[in-house]
This record gives C-alpha cells, structure tokens and sequence, in this order.
C-alpha cells in the first residue's frame, strides 16, 4: 500500500472516529429535554432555547474553524473544539439556571461541534482521496457519524437510568474528552500549492456570484430545520402522546442504525448519478415520509417505521451536499465553502429547534411545525433541481494574463 493511500484510510479513519463521538453525543441531548425542564422547573422553551443557540454559534463558528482547517490542517481545530465540547458537557451537568444551560449547552458546545464535526473532518477528507473516491469517502465518514447516533444513544439512556442527568452529562464529558488525542492524531495537511489556486477572498467572491451555491445553502436550511427540530422534540411529542419514554429513544437509535446505510449509500450513489437529483428526491421524500407519519395512526410500530425512514434519509444530505461544493469549487477551501454552507443548515436548526419549544409552551403542541417540515420538503426539493455541479471554469494564468 503506497503512503498516499495509507495517509488517506488514517484520516478517513481517525475523522470517522471524531465524526463518531461528536455526533453521537450530541444525539441524546433530546433525551434531556423533560427531566431537567420538569426538575429545574423550566418550560420546554430553556432547554429548547439553549439548543437553539448551540446550533447557531455551530453554523456562524462554522466557517471561520473551516477556514482555519483550510490554511494549517485539521488537527489543531479538532483539538480545540474537543476541548470546548467537553467543557460544555461538564458546566451543563451542573447548570441550574438559564443563563447556564444556554452558556454551557449553547455557547461551548456549540463552538465545539463547529471543529469537530463535518465541515472540518470532510475538508481534511476531500484532500486527501482521489476526486473520484471523494464522494464514497465522504459517505463513509458520514456513515461513521451515524454510527455514532445509533451506538451511543442506547449508553446515553443508560447512564441517565443509572446515574440521572447530572452525572450522565458528567460521564459524557469524560467520553467527548477523547476527542483530543484523536485530534492530535489527524496528520491533515493543507492542499499542495498549484498554478489554480486562489485566495480566500476571491473563493468567497466566486462563491457569492454562483446561483448554484446559494440554492444549495438555502436547501440546505431546509435540512437542518427537519432533523434538529425532530431530533430534540420527537421524544418530547410522543411522550406527550402517552408512549413511553424508551420507545423515543429506540425511535432515534434507530435513526442511527438507518442512518450508516443512508449516508453510505448516498456517497455510493453520488460517485455514480447526479447529486443534485438525488438530493431533490431525498426531500420530496422526507416530506412523505413525515406526512404519513402524522396521519397515521400513533403507535409504538408506527413511530419505529418512522425512525427507520427518517434514519435512510437523516444524513444522506451531508456527502451529497460537501461533494457538490467539492466538484464545484474545489477542494483548497473546501472546509470554509462547506462551513458556510453548513451555516444555513444551523440556521435551519436554529429556527427548528426554538420554534418547537416556543410553539408548544405557546400552542401546547407541535402541529405547525410539523407542517411547516413538510411544506420546506416541497421547497428543498425545487431549488436543489437547478443546481448544476459543473465545475467552475477559472482562467489559466496564461489565459488571465492575456
């Protein structure tokens, strides 16, 4: 096995792992929502909040330890952000405020997810597989995350169950605290120097000027929207609904487990067919999915198939979404472009997760959201259609010169 193709399996590897216990981790914070709001004293709207602001500063951080990741290699921006997840995992499980549960849950974690998670790990991945093995590569990563989701759900249940929240969330930093050494690890170099290599700010300009990239980022909002809004109120509305506790945790367990095959298979398909198709038809059907989801009647079997659909489809926008900015741009500032465009996916995130809990203490239920995710399927759905993933053309330099 030549050093190329060795360096390219450790990242692939060590990313995965990362990608892992970050994803993973952050899985199960909806299985916090009704112990510490009931116990605390809080409306779902604190906790809701806070989640809020954690996927926020993730997006607006985004691009900045993006751009960071670009310029000096993705193994120092693991390292710190580990740090801060940890650190937010060990202050939320002493929190007894609001002010606390948003600076800890919110601000540290968020600022932590932003360089441990997709942006930054796809980036390093990008440049290091050949541009044909981009697009699986990519997938397996993802799949990795969704590994994460499935394989730590169930211990995130049991450490509640046996330790409650507070040392739960304490246990948790313990584990996120790995994140570190992994970072360290991660020989991620910055993109050999070429003849078509462009700045920072003139990828930026180019980016603004392509309607492609904003189609994408708004779609991509769309994404973020459905799965934080699902993924924190989900256990709270079937709950509320008379099923017991452990089946919503079984339900985004199974979100995991589904989601490896998702995101796997989105890589293999979009090595092979049009990203841009493929991810038009992968909202028109989420939009079905959660349709008969809600007009069928609720059940524990009904909420399983439900997570089982979700889950085929939860992160199988990630590798087809990085690989379209990777055929697009390029992968000198792959981690940045893709920052931005994870940007408005946590500002999807934002609006999902704060809407829900502010809907409901409101309305005391979660209908309108519910049927705003279906209505923005519809829209991901057109605008991901005219997107084109033709490369940019860029003048040589002895064409510039001319």
């Amino acid at each position: 096995m030549d050093s190329v193709r060795r360096r390219a399996i450790i990242i692939i590897v060590i990313g995965g792992l990362v990608v892992t216990l970050a994803m993973g981790l952050r899985h199960g914070f909806g299985l916090f929502l009704e112990p510490m709001s009931t116990e605390l004293g809080w409306g779902r709207g604190v906790f809701a909040f806070a989640l809020a602001i954690q996927n926020l500063l993730w997006g607006l951080s985004q691009p900045f330890a993006g751009a960071l990741a670009d310029r000096f290699g993705a193994a120092r921006v693991v390292v710190v952000g580990g740090a801060l997840y940890t650190l937010g995992l060990l202050f939320m499980g002493v929190s007894e405020s609001a002010l606390g549960m948003t600076l800890s849950a919110g601000v540290l974690i968020g600022l932590g997810l932003s360089g441990t998670t997709f942006s930054v790990i796809l980036g390093a991945v990008g440049r290091a597989v050949a541009p044909e093995k981009r697009s699986m590569a990519m997938g397996i990563v993802s799949a990795a995350g969704s590994f994460g989701q499935f394989a730590m759900l169930p211990g995130t249940l049991g450490l509640m169950g046996w330790l409650g929240w507070s040392a739960a969330l304490l246990a948790m930093g313990a584990i996120a605290a790995l994140m570190l050494p992994l970072g360290a690890m991660l020989r991620d170099r910055p993109s050999a120097k070429a003849a078509s290599d462009i700045s920072l700010g003139a990828a930026l300009d180019e980016a603004a000027s392509h309607r492609g990239f904003w189609l994408l980022c708004l779609g991509f909002f769309v994404c973020g929207f459905q799965v934080v809004f699902i993924g924190v109120h989900l256990p709270g509305y079937l709950f509320d609904s008379g099923i017991a506790v452990q089946v919503g945790s079984t339900v985004l367990a199974l979100v995991g487990l589904f989601n490896i095959f998702g995101t796997y298979a989105a890589g293999w398909l979009g090595g092979r067919f049009s990203k841009p198709r493929l991810l038009t038809w992968l909202y028109l059907i989420r939009g079905v999915v959660i349709t008969l989801f809600l007009v069928a009647p609720l059940s524990p079997a009904s909420a399983y198939l439900f997570g089982i659909a979700m889950g085929l489809l939860w992160l199988s926008t990630v590798p087809l979404t990085n690989g379209i900015v990777a055929s697009v741009f390029g992968v000198q500032h792959l981690s940045m472009l893709g920052g931005i465009v994870f940007l408005f996916h946590q500002l999807g995130s934002f609006m999902g997760v704060w809407l829900g809990g502010y809907l409901y203490d409101l309305q005391g239920d979660y209908g309108v959201v519910w049927n705003l995710a279906i209505l923005l399927s519809a829209v991901a759905a057109a605008l991901h259609w005219f997107i084109s993933e033709r490369p940019v053309h860029r003048p040589a330099p002895s064409e510039a010169r001319a």
